[in-house]
């Protein structure tokens, strides 16, 4: 009959009684982390309106972080600095949320195709600047070169490799922003300090409907 060794039972034991708490705790993250993007899935995709409402676009930028997570979260970490006398701005939510995922995957992008293995860093704030509202979004990416600044609108023009992309992204926003919001769509991009994209929304003073 085969002898069990007392010191190697308590060992095993005590390696469960720590392991197995972490393994429930990182079950229930997942979990949670599930219902967290299911939950914002079926905001980003609800059926909205093709007007301008008062629109929370605080709520909207964070679900959109959300979705994007599998875009930025193994190049970036991605902080927010929202002005709390900002929320409600008219815009068309399925517009505005496109415009933004756009925009974060650019710049996921952008970072990845530096290359180094470092983590890069995308900032998304929100400022009042009457009669304007304003959300920018910068990345720690290589920038963009000047011979090329005048043509990142353009539509079909990319600077990433064949098959990387389709050259809509920027294109698409510009005209979202501009044509069917009112606003403006610019970039700034200092020597080697990466690029922010700057969007200018008309500020709303209409109170949201409740």
């Amino acid at each position: 009959m085969q002898q069990i060794d007392p010191s190697s039972e308590a060992e095993q034991i005590s390696y469960l009684s720590e392991e197995i708490p972490k393994a429930l705790d990182q079950s229930l993250e997942g979990v949670q982390r599930v219902a967290s993007i299911v939950r914002t899935m079926k905001e980003f995709s609800y059926p909205g309106s093709i007007q301008k409402v008062p629109t929370d676009i605080h709520r909207a930028i964070e679900n959109t972080v959300v979705l994007t997570r599998s875009e930025w979260k193994g190049v970036a970490e991605v902080h927010t600095k929202f002005d709390p006398s900002v929320r409600f701005v008219p815009c068309i939510p399925d517009e505005f949320n496109q415009v933004i995922l756009n925009l974060i995957v650019n710049a996921s992008q952008a970072i990845r195709s530096v290359g180094d293995g470092t983590k890069g860093t995308i900032t998304i704030a929100t400022l009042k600047h009457d009669p304007w509202v304003e959300i920018r979004i910068s990345d720690t990416g290589p920038g963009i070169p000047k011979p090329l600044k005048h043509r990142i609108f353009d539509p079909f023009f990319t600077t990433k490799e064949v098959g990387k992309g389709t050259g809509q992204g920027l294109y698409l926003a510009h005209v979202s922003v501009v044509k069917k919001h009112g606003g403006t769509l610019s970039f700034e991009c200092p020597p080697g300090q990466g690029t922010t994209f700057l969007i200018r929304l008309p500020a709303c003073d209409v109170p949201p409907e409740k």
